[in-house]
């Protein structure tokens, strides 16, 4: 299946998806994260693995990239959910794909999202309490500035 059948099979069933021009992105309202990835994840277009998750800051918004693949069928597809930086809020899809778990925790780590409905979402990288998100572009921390050797 192409890039364009997958969204256009998707765009059929939510007329709220739209796609992002000049990319392979689709992009869902976060409010929809959970029926699109009920939805793909089971035949006729079975996206089967969520490999990666991160996020991107944008100052304005913080955008949430979900990539996913269909181990069967060879073909993949990139979900963007765009995120205001006054409501970093969006429902986990970890009860959907199990490695959805630490990917979520990732972000939430490093970006501040908030996985609504993750069994353990804590932090994974950093220290449990460490001040802040180190992938924000407003992020300062002084346990970062850096000390003279004696």
């Amino acid at each position: 299946m192409r890039p364009d059948e997958i969204s256009a099979a998707i765009r059929a069933k939510f007329p709220q998806v739209k796609e992002e021009a000049g990319t392979n992105y689709i992009i869902v309202p976060k409010e929809s994260i959970l029926e699109v990835s009920e939805y793909i994840k089971n035949p006729p277009l079975s996206f089967d693995n969520l490999h990666c998750i991160t996020g991107i800051d944008r100052k304005e918004k913080i955008e949430v990239i979900y990539t996913l693949y269909s181990i069967g069928e060879h073909y993949g597809v990139t979900i963007k959910i765009n995120l205001t930086s006054e409501d970093l809020n969006i429902a986990s899809v970890s009860a959907i794909w199990k490695s959805a778990n630490w990917l979520e925790r990732e972000v939430y780590d490093l970006f501040g999202v908030i996985f609504s409905g993750h069994p353990d979402l804590r932090r994974i990288l950093n220290p449990y309490d460490w001040q802040g998100y180190p992938l924000r572009k407003d992020y300062s921390n002084p346990q970062l500035i850096a000390k003279p050797r004696l």
